[in-house]
């Protein structure tokens, strides 16, 4: 097991790499703790409840809304929590996004930490204290920020992942990659999802590689007021037709980064062999780079973005593989853009 600790704005996050599920109870108190997981996770690990309360929930994206918050906040009532509970989001990025909002908001603040199931929680989710949920089709329109306690990675949980969920995840490493490590992009572009997760040392490296890349660029701005916006590359377009559509949030950020890839073409001289590499490396990963949608829908979707700013979007462009930068775009040329 290797320790990482990143101090942010009120408090130090331990990460836990190449860990056990089993350590978790060193960090809290079985007895003050409750578990929240989705109906899928909880049928993958029975044994590994056992002596440990529990609040299952329904699975997917279309339940990550504040009615669910709502139950998961009666459910705590019954159970007797209290401001000494501890919260753990134990699941993928629905999960940990909303145990963090619960956390937050229930008698004004609990501590929380999160054990994340699927290889885009690991690499990205539960990484950086957004915690939120969905209003409607509009994506993390509420939550807070608020770091974690901790952030505990189990490799061996990924077992149970379905092939389709570790896809999911491949885009935003491909991300992280494109906007901070071209060494990471060219690693992915020299291997496969086969090939990562055949080799152990090779897969806990590329995890790694990841929380560092998010961690550093959150503590640098942990309330997204500059470096952080680069982390949406390829989000904005996604979140206007993710749910309109109900893809996969990580095919939703692939078919995104084309789409910024092909705006940055336009207006920052992108290099179109370097937007070739990176539609092969999202293929290669069996990641969609074409999709039809009607673009007067995902305009009225995209417009209620947090990204905007009055009549203008703050839209990531890539200026190389391993370099973006954030650039406002009328909403009118946008619009056309896209």
């Amino acid at each position: 097991m290797k320790e990482l600790k990143y101090q942010f704005s009120k408090r130090e996050v331990t990460y836990y790499l190449d860990a056990e599920f089993s350590y978790l109870a060193n960090l809290v108190d079985r007895n003050n703790a409750v578990l929240i997981l989705d109906e899928n996770v909880a049928g993958c690990h029975k044994e590994k409840l056992e002596g440990w309360k529990t609040i299952v929930i329904p699975p997917g994206e279309a339940y990550k809304q504040q009615s669910t918050v709502d139950s998961i906040i009666l459910q705590l009532i019954n159970l007797g929590a209290d401001r000494k509970t501890f919260l753990v989001g134990f699941g993928g990025g629905v999960v940990t996004d909303m145990t963090g909002y619960v956390a937050s908001v229930y008698m004004r603040g609990v501590k929380f930490g999160f054990v994340p199931t699927t290889l885009l929680s690991m690499v990205d989710a539960s990484i950086g204290g957004k915690n939120g949920v969905d209003v409607g089709i509009y994506k993390n329109l509420v939550g807070t920020i608020n770091q974690p306690q901790f952030i505990l990675f189990d490799y061996s949980l990924l077992k149970t992942l379905p092939e389709a969920e570790w896809i999911n995840g491949c885009a935003e490493m491909i991300k992280h990659g494109c906007i901070k490590d071209a060494g990471l992009f060219q690693l992915l572009e020299e291997n496969n999802l086969s090939a990562i997760q055949s080799n152990a040392a090779l897969f806990a490296s590329i995890i790694g590689r990841n929380v560092t890349i998010k961690s550093d660029v959150v503590k640098n701005d942990e309330f997204e007021n500059g470096e952080r916006r680069l982390l949406n590359f390829g989000h904005t377009l996604a979140h206007a037709i993710e749910n309109n559509y109900q893809l996969s949030h990580g095919h939703a950020v692939s078919i995104g980064m084309v789409v910024a890839a092909t705006i940055s073409e336009t207006i920052n001289r992108f290099n179109a062999a370097d937007k070739a590499r990176l539609i092969k490396v999202l293929q290669q990963y069996q990641l969609p780079v074409q999709f039809s949608y009607d673009k007067e829908k995902a305009f009225e979707t995209l417009v209620m973005d947090k990204k905007r700013a009055g009549n203008a979007m703050n839209y990531v462009l890539l200026k190389t593989i391993g370099e973006a930068e954030v650039k406002q775009i009328e909403l009118e040329k946008l619009k056309q853009l896209i």
